[in-house]
């Protein structure tokens, strides 16, 4: 380690931008290795178990509200204010890329796994926007699993499993979403056959019945949708995006469990759309294609407002917490996956940066990137059984740490909103909790 310690601040939400953690890295060979423990959560007995009509329709029975208690405590006021929390305003940290010559460090103190309580292979994980202790998981399986964290970041305890699977061809939910109230659950399948396109989860619901419906209306036309996005404005409204290069936008409509889609463009891209984001400081929705393509639509005007054509697919976009012109691109080509641009100069690349994979030289578009709270690190999961840790003040483009992480390739490390740890998932079927320091 370097005896000029550098320090990452990792912001305390809860008690404001100015408290912070700082995070220092012991060096590993001063650190003793040890076998992380593999935990095995029981589920909850009174959890509610999928079942199948005989139409297909899905249903879930052995409704125990009290699986609710901690869900319907929060007032709609109360998660508003959780959720206003984690946006203090415009922040400029667009300045501060590539300033450091330094690596900064970063310390893990312990890892611990639990089961992830999935048949076959994790997808999606997802915080909850307005509750710090649960978060989901879906699978292959169809299931979608709501978690509680539990030992101070250390375990989750199962709350409940949601059968997901699509009514007429078993698909299971390619991506997922949380409502920006954290009361329901959005899934995404396919466009195919004449299915389903989008399931809701109420979480609100006491009465018995289905908790998991399906919207009537499928926009899409073909192949797999491959992202849903809800945006970061004050009215709720969700975009998806899918292989039949369209790009679709959902409003509630005034009768409950409604939306109503309106397509935005289906020919802007020549290929799938890959990801999806909504940008804060204007109703500009980001799209990145497998056609190599970012763009950005201007909702108010109707029209293409960003545009730019990178040497790879792209596959996701993610912007960043705090400086709401800043935005990251996960791309295809190898060591340079990760791509930062300003969306005030469209042409403009700021910086490149990524890793080098031993067990593959493809890029998987199940690969996903989270950003820390305080918007200066990029956690990322890899086809290697490791976590690579970005901070764009480095001027390098490797990551500054890579965490051994899991058996198998992880897909997502996600940094918690308030407790110092992030939460992955990996192929092995497990889910992972990293205290850092």
């Amino acid at each position: 380690m370097n005896s000029q310690v550098d320090y990452i601040e990792y912001v305390k939400f809860e008690q404001g931008l100015n408290s912070v953690i700082p995070l220092v890295e012991d060096s590993p060979k001063n650190q003793p290795q040890s076998r992380p423990k593999l935990l095995i959560p029981a589920a909850d007995p009174g959890a509610s178990q999928p079942s199948y009509s005989a139409d297909g329709i899905l249903k879930v029975k052995g409704d125990q509200s009290s699986n609710w208690e901690n869900i319907e405590a929060h007032s709609i006021e109360k998660k508003r204010e959780f959720a206003a929390s984690f946006q203090s305003g415009n922040k400029e940290l667009i300045p501060l890329i590539c300033s450091s010559p330094f690596p900064h460090s970063i310390k893990c103190r312990r890892s611990n796994y639990i089961a992830g309580q999935h048949k076959r292979k994790l997808r999606s994980l997802v915080l909850c926007p307005t509750n710090n202790e649960q978060f989901v998981t879906s699978a292959l399986d169809g299931v979608v699993n709501l978690w509680k964290i539990q030992d101070r970041g250390s375990s989750a305890h199962l709350l409940n499993s949601f059968g997901c699977v699509s009514p007429k061809k078993r698909r299971w939910p390619e991506d997922i979403a949380w409502h920006p109230e954290g009361n329901c659950l959005f899934s995404v399948y396919s466009a195919d056959d004449g299915d389903s396109q989008i399931s809701v989860v109420n979480l609100n619901k006491r009465k018995k019945g289905n908790r998991v419906y399906f919207l009537k209306e499928n926009p899409h036309e073909k192949g797999v949708i491959n992202n849903i996005k809800f945006m970061p404005w004050d009215d709720a409204c969700f975009v998806t995006g899918g292989s039949d290069h369209a790009v679709i936008l959902w409003k509630e409509k005034d009768s409950e469990n409604s939306w109503k889609p309106k397509t935005l463009h289906r020919s802007l891209h020549s290929s799938a759309v890959m990801g999806l984001a909504g940008m804060q400081q204007k109703q500009i929705i980001l799209s990145a294609g497998a056609d190599k393509r970012i763009l950005g639509f201007d909702l108010s005007a109707g029209t293409e407002d960003y545009k730019h054509q990178l040497e790879s697919k792209c596959m996701s976009v993610l912007p960043n917490p705090h400086d709401f012109h800043l935005f990251m691109v996960q791309t295809g080509t190898p060591e340079k996956q990760l791509r930062l641009f300003d969306i005030r100069d469209g042409q403009r690349e700021i910086h490149a940066f990524g890793w080098k994979q031993d067990s593959s030289e493809s890029q998987s578009a199940l690969i996903s990137q989270a950003w820390s709270p305080n918007g200066l690190c990029i956690s990322s999961g890899s086809a290697d059984p490791v976590i690579h840790f970005f901070d764009i003040r480095y001027n390098a483009c490797k990551p500054f740490h890579s965490l051994q992480a899991h058996q198998k390739r992880v897909f997502k490390a996600a940094w918690h909103h308030s407790l110092p740890i992030l939460v992955s998932i990996s192929s092995d079927l497990n889910i992972g909790f990293h205290k850092v320091k």
